[in-house]
């Protein structure tokens, strides 16, 4: 049924469906925490009715809360405007086997009006605007995401009514590269790798991380909107797994006081002959594009920290000493630094280490590009490598709090620009609904403090 790569085209796939190979088409888009949102379609009506149409679904996909709470104040929709309907258009380049499923693919849909029209804040069609940005200039990009998760021992049903509270890492201590540690829990690390593989993905490798429990599945890089959707379906899919399995599993950026769960995200840029725009003749191989491209992601990250770390719980993981970063700085093969540069010749590349795992990639990949195409722009100079522990240099930080990073991103002249207003407007908001709804909310650390004590 399936190309060797657990990917088809619109052609195999129909002949898969009339066959009865497949008989569920799972069409998904990207909503704005970085989930993937849709429907489960039987897959004859799927190829008797939307072959060259879209499927219709709620505009609040897009302007909700990680709840699916309906907030007002965006401009998409409202109560006013009666949450009309958007159209999920089909991206038949982007049709992937679900092998945790039976005789079920997925589709990953492009948003738009029911007019047809793009809708500018769908997390993908942001990254789609910034590839074409990188398009004019005769480039494409490459990336890499690296996600770390934590995995416990109890199922997401006992989690929810513990409270969270008590749960079993998978693991009782440090498995940072123990191959005993990672061996505990091989059955499920193996049973993801297998499925992401039959899905079309490259798995490269496995290994133990520092947090109990904690472990990390690499992928080999793809093109911007492509790695991306690999992303979400990974996401995706590791969470099912694991519930199949009677396991649950976390990606959130900081579930502790100890390490949390990171999404280093690599990038380099290839020309149109495929030759590595980042490498060239310059102090320590670099080209000058590359030395300009990094003089924009240390000017205007800070700014644009919000499509990095979207969550009050994002920056939980600033720590020093963590291996999250808080300067921003760059350095050779240096973790301690929010901007980490490896490889050599073509596979020399830039590693950003600020997102967690909470991370939407769609909009921190759109804001690497758009951070360093900005200092592409303006002829940046190259900042000099840091040599040393950034994390007592003096040297500009990371926002701390979600709210800093909202009203930055909110005033960004850098982000307008490359987004457009509308799309700053619709992300500050959604900031802002999260920082009034934590400020509002009571929490166990206040209650253990001052219910006696206070």
């Amino acid at each position: 049924m399936s190309s060797s790569q657990g990917r088809l085209t619109r052609e195999e796939l129909l002949s898969a469906i009339e066959r009865g190979d497949v008989d569920t088409v799972v069409l998904a888009i990207t909503d704005m925490q970085g989930r993937l949102q849709g429907k489960r379609l039987d897959a004859t009506f799927f190829a008797e009715e939307f072959l060259n149409g879209a499927v219709e679904g709620c505009s609040y996909l897009l302007a909700s809360d990680v709840d699916m709470r309906t907030v007002d104040g965006f401009a998409l929709t409202s109560w006013e405007r009666g949450y009309g309907d958007l159209g999920f258009r089909p991206d038949w380049s982007t049709i992937r086997l679900v092998p945790w499923h039976e005789r079920t693919v997925i589709v990953f849909a492009d948003v738009e009006t029911v007019e047809g029209d793009p809708v500018a804040v769908s997390p993908r069609q942001v990254l789609a605007h910034q590839v074409e940005r990188l398009a004019d200039r005769g480039w494409h990009g490459l990336t890499g995401t690296e996600l770390e998760f934590i995995v416990f021992r109890d199922t997401y049903e006992e989690a929810w009514s513990s409270g969270y509270r008590d749960l079993t890492p998978a693991n009782q201590y440090n498995v940072d590269y123990s191959l005993q540690g990672t061996a505990r829990i091989e059955p499920l690390l193996g049973r993801i790798r297998r499925a992401m593989r039959g899905a079309g993905m490259v798995v490269e490798s496995v290994k133990g991380e520092c947090n109990f429990g904690q472990h990390e599945i690499a992928f080999q890089y793809a093109t911007l909107i492509d790695k991306c959707d690999e992303h979400g379906l990974y996401k995706l899919g590791a969470k099912e797994i694991a519930a199949q399995d009677g396991y649950s599993l976390t990606f959130m950026a900081k579930f502790n006081e100890r390490e949390g769960n990171s999404c280093h995200i690599h990038l380099s840029l290839r020309d149109a002959n495929g030759r590595a725009v980042f490498a060239g003749d310059g102090p320590h191989g670099m080209s000058t594009v590359f030395g300009q491209f990094l003089g924009g992601l240390l000017a205007y990250s800070r700014e644009l920290s919000l499509f990095f770390a979207p969550n009050i719980n994002s920056y939980k993981r600033y720590v020093e000493g963590s291996f999250a970063p808080t300067a921003l700085l760059w350095g050779f093969d240096n973790r301690t630094c929010a901007f980490r540069v490896v490889g050599h010749g073509p596979s020399l590349r830039v590693e950003c280490r600020i997102p967690g795992g909470d991370v939407n990639p769609y909009l921190a990949v759109s804001a690497l590009v758009a951070a360093g195409l900005r200092g592409v722009e303006e002829e940046m100079s190259t900042p000099e490598p840091f040599a040393g522990n950034a994390y007592v240099a003096d040297a500009p930080r990371v926002p701390t709090t979600l709210r800093d990073a909202m009203e930055l991103f909110a005033r960004s002249t850098v982000a307008r620009d490359a987004f457009g207003d509308e799309v700053v407007d619709h992300y500050a908001h959604a900031a802002r609904n999260e920082v009034d709804a934590f400020n509002a909310a009571v929490t166990d650390w206040e209650r253990y403090r001052g219910f006696e004590r206070l």
